[in-house]
């Protein structure tokens, strides 16, 4: 219809999905406008040089975090995550890591790669008017840059798009597309192994051992456990083998990338959760990599707090490293 968008570099056919970022804002610049389009005549919101950018070193990608288990992580309370974290650090290995916390309340938020979302709730109302253009009841305002705003010339219907239908009468019409989506996020149960235990063959127990022994698990925690929910008895006091601290860790000069989101500075993520990661095509923060093993080796660079652990990853033999793998893949 007369868009005159062109597909940015980094979006290929075979993947992986990927957000831009700037990291001279920080913020996620949308892939594509509709200036030009014959359904919006006069709108003159350019789309981003995104090639430019790249070349100036200001370009950084995400790619989308995996949902399942999202009420558990949503439910394991505050005073778990600094009781683990305690734990778990060790000077020896070079780990600590510190909980991003909420501007507001002080609380602790783990949703995000920067652990830069306090719920579901906010999670899922960000992704909605971040990710593809839907004003809502968290996120009201049209987004746009530079200066940060649409000219008044591009804006063509009322705000926010997504909202309560307080006039309906029908009760499962009346919540706005992002509380049903945060909804349906809470309720996704954790993935399930693929064998646990001494089920599991016994390349895949001592790769587990592996985990545990090299320093991996100190901050890839096997399992937390939710407190008391009044969402669901499923949410309520169950162990989430999520295999993560959520907390945040320096991961060093290779990873940075140069965004700063809440108290998450520019080398500071959350510890990925790994349960599910058997099943996953990209790894790391930007899918730079489907090869596990360059994953791995990719924590590694000045300032990373796994670079010990990666020491002893690299000590390993050949047939430990291979038992190590069978583990992640069997999760």
């Amino acid at each position: 219809m007369g868009g005159a968008n062109q597909i940015p570099y980094f979006v290929l056919r075979n993947g992986p999905v990927r957000e831009a970022r700037f990291k001279s804002d920080s913020s996620v610049h949308d892939l594509f406008t509709i200036a030009g389009r014959t359904d919006a005549s006069g709108c003159t919101l350019a789309q981003p040089d995104f090639a430019a950018e790249a070349a100036n070193s200001n370009l950084s990608f995400r790619i989308p975090t995996p949902l399942f288990g999202a009420g558990m992580i949503e439910s394991i309370p505050d005073d778990t995550i600094l009781a683990n974290l305690a734990a778990s650090a060790s000077p020896r290995l070079g780990i600590a890591g510190v909980p991003n916390r909420s501007g507001n309340d002080g609380s602790i938020t783990r949703f995000g790669w920067k652990a830069q979302n306090k719920s579901l709730l906010v999670f899922a109302g960000e992704a909605y008017n971040v990710e593809m253009g839907v004003t809502n009841e968290l996120f009201p305002n049209e987004r746009g840059y530079p200066p940060h705003r649409i000219p008044a010339s591009c804006l063509f219907n009322p705000t926010p798009e997504d909202r309560t239908n307080f006039e309906s009468t029908d009760p499962t019409q009346a919540p706005s597309d992002v509380a049903s989506f945060a909804n349906f996020m809470r309720f996704l149960d954790q993935p399930t192994p693929a064998c646990t235990g001494a089920a599991c063959s016994p390349e895949i127990q001592a790769g587990r051992a592996i985990f545990t022994a090299i320093g991996c698990a100190n901050c890839h925690t096997p399992s937390l456990t939710t407190g008391p929910s009044e969402m669901a008895a499923g949410l309520s006091q169950v162990q989430a083998n999520l295999f993560s601290d959520l907390a945040l860790h320096h991961m060093g000069s290779k990873l940075a990338d140069g965004i700063t989101q809440g108290n998450a500075g520019p080398d500071q993520f959350r510890t990925s959760p790994l349960w599910g990661v058997g099943q996953r095509v990209f790894f790391l923060h930007d899918g730079r990599t489907s090869d596990l093993v360059e994953a791995i080796r990719e924590h590694q660079s000045q300032g990373s707090e796994a670079n010990q652990v990666i020491n002893n990853y690299g000590n390993l033999s050949r047939q430990q490293e291979k038992n190590l793998i069978l583990f992640l893949r069997s999760l």
